[in-house]
């Protein structure tokens, strides 16, 4: 057998980047930073319930929203941002205690901070604001569960979220104007259409930028500084896992079909009939009768198969007359009335189809 013309005779065991126009390579140990993040997001979440969303972490995010989408560079570098929330006590102790000098390891002039205000107020989002009474639980997922034995769902409700606005102060301290018209035309440029976001745990927390005051101290002894302050307010919601709940629902559904096999005889010569949702009832009247009633359990498709002596067959249920075949419902009487050919005994077969 002759080998095929296109064969690799070298073979490279230690293969190029296929996608080397990434920033970070792909060489199968080193991946995008889009690949990691979309795998960051995914293994993180380690549920099918959405992860809590808390003050600490509203916090964070309007902090990653400073540091990312305001982020400004003046004279080729970039103005450093304090890693942390300031409150206003805090706040009021760091700007009494700053220095212009990193001998001792302080702030070095420009750089901005975040500044929390304590007062967290109901929010105001139009989305989230009008709530239902008493917490109620609403359907989030039904996801599918097996033991090995037996499949069935889980139900995963969480309550409403509660909605909140937090006010937060960006200050920029700076000593030169350039540094403050980069950031203030950045700003500017971000809330145009009045509103921005910030993604915090799979969320999209929208924020308003409410007004630009200046703080600047020029009567002072000390070296002269530009400081303002842009107030905004994060309009977030409050998602505690606490009050999530997962409940079992219905693990599975067995319906069962029978027949009273006493009060029926099958005929002996089924012709072969192998289909058990088919049955063929024998009914004998004698001299004196010609009417039958049968009662239904289950829907049925009644059909007449063979007749003996027997002229002409009539069905009802109730006061209704019906011309075969004919269906009927679980709890009908079945009323069948024959007119014999001659006097003497008669005999029908009807064949009973159940409908599913």
């Amino acid at each position: 057998m002759a080998l095929p013309k296109k064969i690799k005779k070298n073979l490279n065991i230690t293969p190029e980047p296929v996608q080397g126009h990434y920033p970070d390579g792909y060489n199968g140990i080193q991946v995008p930073n889009r690949r990691k993040e979309l795998f960051d997001l995914i293994s993180d979440d380690g549920t099918f319930l959405p992860k809590s969303l808390l003050h600490a972490d509203l916090d964070r995010g309007m902090l990653d929203f400073v540091q990312k989408q305001l982020e400004v560079v003046a004279g080729g570098k970039k103005i450093n941002v304090v890693d942390r929330i300031l409150t206003l006590q805090r706040w009021a102790e760091f700007s009494q205690t700053w220095k212009f000098s990193t001998e001792d390891k302080n702030v070095e002039l420009p750089f901005i901070v975040v500044v929390r205000n304590p007062d967290v107020q109901y929010g105001t989002n139009p989305a989230l604001q009008y709530t239902i009474p008493d917490r109620k639980q609403f359907h989030y997922a039904k996801v599918p569960t097996w033991d090995g034995n037996r499949k069935g769902y889980d139900i995963y409700t969480i309550p409403q979220p509660v909605p909140v606005d937090i006010i937060y102060d960006v200050k920029i301290i700076c000593n030169r104007m350039r540094e403050l018209n980069t950031f203030n035309k950045i700003t500017l440029q971000k809330f145009t259409s009045r509103q921005a976001y910030t993604f915090v745990k799979g969320h999209y927390i929208p924020i308003i930028m409410q007004s630009i005051g200046d703080e600047s101290k020029i009567d002072t002894e000390e070296r002269r500084y530009y400081q303002q302050s842009y107030k905004f307010q994060l309009q977030g919601f409050l998602l505690d896992e606490e009050e999530f709940e997962v409940k079992p629902a219905i693990n599975r559904s067995l319906v069962l079909y029978g027949f009273d096999e006493p009060n029926r005889k099958r005929e002996k010569r089924n012709l072969g009939e192998k289909n058990p949702d088919k049955v063929r009832t024998v009914i004998e009247f004698d001299v004196l009768t010609t009417v039958k009633t049968i009662d239904y359990v289950y829907t049925n498709n009644v059909t007449i198969m063979r007749i003996s002596n027997i002229d002409s067959v009539s069905f009802s249920i109730g006061s209704v007359v019906l011309s075969p075949p004919v269906l009927v419902s679980g709890g009908d009487k079945l009323t069948i009335t024959i007119v014999k050919t001659n006097p003497g005994t008669s005999k029908l077969i009807i064949q009973e189809t159940l409908v599913a």
